[in-house]
């Protein structure tokens, strides 16, 4: 590679850098002249390399993509893992920042996390009930979704109460939600909350998934065996 392109590389890499640090700290309403001065360049390249604001916005979105999958690295550990793994590093402060500012914000990479969230913590679940220290569920997939989303919910409410401004510190944030939360998730998931079965009998039997015919009340789409 000649240096023009190498330093040419250098500039974009520099800019998507620069872009992800702004879009996490000032949402992604943060201009390009804001992005470009983070950056140390004009406006106008920034266009030169990304060709619009979008453009840039895709850009990082890949980087960010393609760091969430090197950290997971190949184990599934879950959406619990992967955010236990960004609070003990503090340089990863800015992409947990880009990924809460994405999930706020919906859209392709927000799915496409999700649902990648959703299959690690479903193989963790399916690994560790061969192992014998997670219990078997009726809906495995159904328990990993719900371990997901509790878990990012749970965070997203303290950014929102937080303000999730541009003083936000991440890394603060995200051990405070592990203050806060690792304890009674862990008792929530270990003994439960109920004392016995009849609340969770009832709904089979409302919904026929115990098996009987009668599911009374059942709402719109529900089958029976």
């Amino acid at each position: 590679m000649s240096s023009t392109a190498a330093s040419d590389l250098t500039a974009r890499a520099r800019i998507r850098d620069a872009a992800i640090e702004c879009f996490a700290r000032r949402g992604f309403g943060a201009p390009v002249r804001a992005i470009a001065g983070h950056a140390g360049v004009s406006p106008g390249l920034v266009i030169h390399h990304f060709g619009s604001k979008a453009g840039l916005r895709r850009a990082c979105d890949e980087h960010v993509s393609a760091l969430v999958s090197a950290l997971e690295g190949g184990e599934a550990s879950g959406a619990d893992g992967f955010l236990a793994h960004l609070a003990a590093v503090d340089e990863y402060a800015d992409l947990l920042a880009y990924v809460l500012r994405t999930f706020q914000d919906g859209g392709p990479l927000a799915a496409g996390l999700y649902e990648r969230m959703v299959a690690d913590t479903a193989r963790y679940f399916e690994r560790e009930v061969r192992a014998g220290t997670v219990k078997p569920s009726r809906d495995p997939g159904g328990r990993a979704r719900f371990a997901v989303a509790s878990a990012l919910g749970s965070l997203l409410v303290l950014i929102t109460l937080d303000g999730g401004d541009g003083d936000t510190d991440y890394g603060a944030l995200l051990r405070r939600w592990t203050a806060g939360f690792m304890l009674p998730a862990l008792e929530l998931y270990t003994d439960g909350v109920f004392a016995d079965s009849s609340a969770f009998d009832a709904f089979l039997r409302h919904t026929g998934a115990d098996g009987t015919a009668d599911g009374a009340g059942d709402g719109p789409g529900t089958t029976h065996p």
